[in-house]
C-alpha cells in the first residue's frame, strides 16, 4: 500500500445504528449513508485504510427486548442480525461510491457476507478496502462497543473514532438536557471509569486501556470532521492513557 500522507494509517470507525437512521428514529436514512460515505471516501483518499463497526439500534435493541421479558441471548442475536442488514446498507452506499467494500460477520452467513477471519479482514485493509465488521463479537451480552475496541486491535489499527449523532465530545453530563454540560478536550481511560462517563461500555473502555488504544469521539454531524481527526487536528474529545 502507498505511504500514508496523514499521521494515521488506520481507523476504526463505529457508527451506531441510531445514527443511520437519521432523524427518523429508526429504520435507514439514504441520505446519511450518503453522507457517511463522502466523509470516509475523503479519508480513503489521503491513502488511510478504514474499517468499520455498525451497530444495530436503529432496527432492534437486544436489551430493548430483554427488558420487555424476551431471553437475553435471543434478542442479542437478533441485534447482530440488525447490523448485518445496516453493513449491507452501508457496503452499498459506499460501493456506489466506486470504494471496494467487504463486509464480515462474526455470525456466519456466508450466502450473504464473508465470515470474519481476522487475516482476511487485514489483507483487504491492506488493499485499500473498506471492510464492515457486522455481526457484534458473535456473542451476547457483548456490545458492538466491545466489539469495534476488539476488532481495532485486532487489525492493528492506529485509532478508534466514535461517531456520535449530534454531540461534538464528551461531556460531564448529558449537554442535550444540561446546558452547563462542559465539554472535556482530553481525557484518561481511567477518568472515564471513575467518573462513569457514559462514552461506551465499560468492557470496552478497559480493553482500550489495556492495550494503549487512542480513542477520539466527535459529532458525525460535522462534515469534515473525520479528515481532520486522520490530519491530526483537535476534534471532538481525546482518550488515551
Amino acid at each position: 500500500m502507498p505511504k500514508a500522507t496523514a499521521p494515521i494509517k488506520r481507523i476504526l470507525l463505529k457508527l451506531s445504528g441510531e445514527a443511520l437512521a437519521g432523524g427518523n428514529g429508526y429504520g435507514i436514512d439514504a441520505g446519511v449513508l450518503e453522507y457517511i460515505s463522502a466523509e470516509i471516501q475523503s479519508v480513503l483518499d489521503m491513502k488511510v485504510d478504514v474499517g468499520i463497526v455498525v451497530g444495530g439500534g436503529n432496527i432492534f435493541r437486544g436489551i430493548q427486548g430483554s427488558q420487555a421479558g424476551m431471553d437475553r441471548s435471543t434478542g442479542d442475536y437478533m441485534g447482530m442480525l440488525a447490523t448485518v442488514i445496516n453493513g449491507l446498507a452501508m457496503q452499498d452506499a459506499l460501493e456506489r461510491r466506486d470504494i471496494s467494500t467487504r463486509v464480515q460477520s462474526a455470525i456466519r452467513i456466508e450466502q450473504v457476507v464473508e465470515p470474519y477471519i481476522r487475516r482476511k479482514a487485514t489483507r483487504h485493509l491492506e488493499k485499500c478496502r473498506v471492510v464492515i465488521f457486522a455481526g457484534g463479537t458473535g456473542n451476547p451480552f457483548f456490545s458492538t462497543d466491545t466489539a469495534a475496541a476488539l476488532r481495532a486491535m485486532e487489525t492493528d489499527a492506529d485509532l478508534l473514532v466514535m461517531a456520535k449523532k449530534g454531540v461534538d465530545g464528551v461531556y460531564d453530563s448529558d449537554p442535550k438536557t444540561n446546558p452547563n454540560a462542559v465539554k472535556f478536550e482530553e481525557l484518561r481511560y481511567m477518568e472515564v471509569l471513575n467518573r462513569n462517563l457514559k462514552v461506551m461500555d465499560s468492557t470496552a473502555v478497559s480493553l482500550c486501556m489495556d492495550n494503549k488504544l487512542p480513542m477520539v469521539v466527535y459529532n458525525m454531524n460535522d462534515a469534515g470532521a473525520l479528515k481532520r481527526i486522520v490530519s491530526g487536528e483537535k476534534v471532538g474529545t481525546s482518550i488515551h492513557n
